[in-house]
C-alpha cells in the first residue's frame, strides 16, 4: 500500500515536471510568435507610407531623394501635380493647394485655393509671382507665402490660362476676343481676335509679341502693346493648347494629326511638321533633345526636336516624366516606368510603378516626381 502511494506520488511528480517543461516550451513558442508579429507589424508600419520600394528602384539605377505624405482628408483625393519654378504645386479634387520645395519636399505653404468644383486651368510663373485663373478670376500668388497679391474678376468667361509680359496681361474671352490689360493697374488697353472669331485655346507672350491659338487652327502673333497682327499660321484643325514656346520656336499640336514647329521670325511655313496616327488632344512636352507627343490609343511618340523625324514610340506610354542625358523616362498606362535611349531609340528597361497614379512632367532637370491619390509623393532620380 505504501509502495503504491509512493509510486502514485512519483508518477504525479514526473507528470508535473513534464507539464512544466511543456508549459515552458509553449511559453517560449508564444514569445517567439509575439516577437515575430511585433517585428512584422513594425516593418509594415515603417513601409506603409512608402509609394515605391527602394530596392525595386535600386535594380533600375534609381534612388529616392525624398518622400512626403500630404495630409489628404477623408473623401478627398490628390488630383494633379505641376512644377512651377522651384515648387511642386499639388492640387486636390477639392481645390486645396499644397506648395512643396521640390529640392527637399518641405511644404512651403498650403491653403484652400478655390471653391470645390471650380476649374483651375493651370499655373504660370512670371517675375516671381504665380499666375492662375479660377473661373473668370485672375489670381496672382506669392510663391513663398501663398498670399494672393492680385485678384481681379474679369466679368466675362475665360477659356485658358492668362499670359503676361513686363507690361500687360493677355486674357482670352469665351467670345473669341483676346483682352489686354495693363499689368500695373489692370486697365483694359485693347482687344484682338482671329479672323474666324474662333475660341482662343492658348496664349503665350513676351515683350516682343503675344501669340494665341484658336479652335479653328489659327496661330496669330500680335504686337505686345497694340492690336497689330504680325503674322498668322493656319493648321488644318483646332490647336491643342497650351502652345509650348522655347526660344524662337513654337511647338504646337493640332487635331489635324500634326505636330508643328514654327519659327516666330518666319512663320509663314513651319520649320517642320510631323504627322501622327490619330487626332491629337494634348499639347507636346518639349526638351532640348526631343518633342514628346501623346497620341490617343497609340502611346507616347518622341520626335527629334531639330529635324522633326521619328525617334521612337512607347505603346501605352502616357507622358514624359523627365529626361536625362540620352534617356527619357516615360510613364506608361497601368503603372509602369519605361526608360528609353534617345540615341539608339531602344528600350533600356522598365520598372513596376503600379502605385503611381499622378505625376508631374519635369522639363527643368532630371528629377522624377510621382504620387498617388492619397497624397504620397516621391522624388526620384538616376543614381549618379
Amino acid at each position: 500500500m505504501v509502495m503504491k502511494k509512493f509510486g502514485f506520488l512519483s508518477n504525479f511528480l514526473r507528470g508535473t515536471v513534464k507539464m512544466q517543461t511543456l508549459s515552458r516550451y509553449r511559453l517560449l513558442l508564444l514569445m517567439c510568435i509575439i516577437v515575430m508579429v511585433s517585428t512584422t507589424t513594425s516593418l509594415a508600419k515603417s513601409t506603409a507610407g512608402r509609394l515605391l520600394w527602394p530596392r525595386l528602384l535600386e535594380h533600375a539605377g534609381l534612388e529616392i531623394l525624398w518622400e512626403y505624405d500630404l495630409p489628404i482628408i477623408e473623401k478627398e483625393k490628390l488630383s494633379r501635380m505641376v512644377i512651377v519654378g522651384d515648387r511642386i504645386y499639388a492640387l486636390s479634387d477639392q481645390n486645396y493647394l499644397f506648395a512643396l520645395n521640390r529640392q527637399n519636399g518641405n511644404v512651403v505653404f498650403s491653403r484652400p485655393f478655390a471653391a470645390p468644383g471650380l476649374v483651375v486651368p493651370g499655373f504660370r510663373l512670371y517675375n516671381g509671382q504665380v499666375i492662375s485663373m479660377v473661373g473668370n478670376e485672375l489670381i496672382e500668388t506669392d510663391p513663398e507665402t501663398g498670399i494672393t497679391k492680385v485678384s481681379k474678376g474679369m466679368g466675362f468667361g475665360v477659356t485658358c490660362l492668362a499670359a503676361r509680359n513686363d507690361s500687360f496681361f493677355y486674357i482670352a474671352g469665351a467670345d473669341g476676343r483676346l483682352r489686354v490689360f495693363r499689368a500695373k493697374d489692370m486697365v483694359k488697353m485693347f482687344e484682338a481676335a482671329a479672323a474666324s472669331g474662333s475660341s482662343i485655346v492658348s496664349v503665350v507672350a513676351d515683350n516682343d509679341m503675344a501669340v494665341f491659338g484658336t479652335a479653328a487652327g489659327e496661330i496669330v502673333a500680335i504686337s505686345p502693346d497694340r492690336p497689330e497682327r504680325l503674322w498668322q499660321f493656319k493648321a488644318g484643325d483646332s490647336i491643342v493648347g497650351p502652345i509650348a514656346r522655347d526660344g524662337r520656336s513654337l511647338f504646337v499640336a493640332s487635331e489635324d494629326t500634326y505636330v508643328y514647329r514654327i519659327d516666330v521670325s518666319r512663320a509663314s511655313r513651319p520649320v517642320w511638321k510631323y504627322q501622327t496616327a490619330a487626332i491629337l488632344n494634348r499639347a507636346p512636352a518639349v526638351t532640348q533633345r526631343a518633342v514628346y507627343q501623346y497620341v490617343n490609343d497609340k502611346g507616347l511618340t518622341a520626335i527629334d526636336r531639330t529635324t522633326g523625324k521619328f525617334l521612337w514610340q512607347v505603346k501605352g506610354g502616357h507622358d514624359l516624366l523627365a529626361e536625362t542625358a540620352g534617356r527619357a523616362y516615360v510613364f506608361k498606362q497601368g503603372g509602369e516606368l519605361v526608360v528609353m535611349d534617345n540615341n539608339t531609340s531602344k528600350k533600356l528597361y522598365s520598372v513596376n510603378f503600379a502605385p503611381v497614379t499622378i505625376y508631374a512632367t519635369n522639363l527643368a532637370d532630371q528629377a522624377i516626381y510621382v504620387a498617388d491619390e492619397h497624397g504620397r509623393i516621391a522624388c526620384i532620380r538616376a543614381v549618379k
